[in-house]
């Protein structure tokens, strides 16, 4: 049961972040990086009979899926002793994930067959750093976790 709810709690405290982070460098830079909203306009490309809200919430479904899928891999290092949650070790993992993150985009632009009309080099670009936010804000959500589950523990 802890480590569902360090799985939620992290996931969704590192997929919140990154999103907000990925909405300010569209805004300065006038361009959608928004991941939930390109996934939602994928889906509704491969599923038309969708309505517009419809394939954006199976965005959102899906941005937060596979935020809760990294998380569980970060967790299950941290609980092994494989790597320590502090941020320098989440600094690597986040720029690992977002190179994975880059290649997984890549893919799945090349494969779909009616990608979106975007500058795909700056897309890729701002991926890495908005998957070291995420890794360092699921560490901040698995840090707030483990001292609310110690005071109460010793309280």
């Amino acid at each position: 049961m802890m480590k569902t709810k360090e799985i939620l709690i992290s996931g969704v405290t590192g997929t919140t972040f990154m999103t907000l982070f990925s909405y300010l460098v569209s805004l300065a830079d006038g361009e959608n990086f928004s991941e939930p909203e390109r996934l939602g306009q994928l889906t509704g490309r491969l599923i038309p009979k969708l309505d517009k809200q419809q394939s954006q919430a199976l965005g959102w479904l899906g941005h937060y899926g596979v935020g809760l899928l990294f998380t569980l891999v970060y967790v299950e290092l941290w609980h092994r002793g494989k790597l320590k949650p502090d941020l320098k070790t989440n600094l690597w993992l986040g720029g690992l994930s977002g190179l994975l993150a880059v290649a997984v985009w890549k893919t799945t632009f090349k494969m779909h067959p009616l990608p979106p009309s975007l500058n795909f080099k700056k897309y890729y670009l701002q991926l890495v750093p908005a998957h070291i936010v995420f890794a360092v804000f699921a560490g901040i959500g698995y840090h707030i976790l483990q001292k609310t589950t110690s005071y109460a523990t010793n309280n």
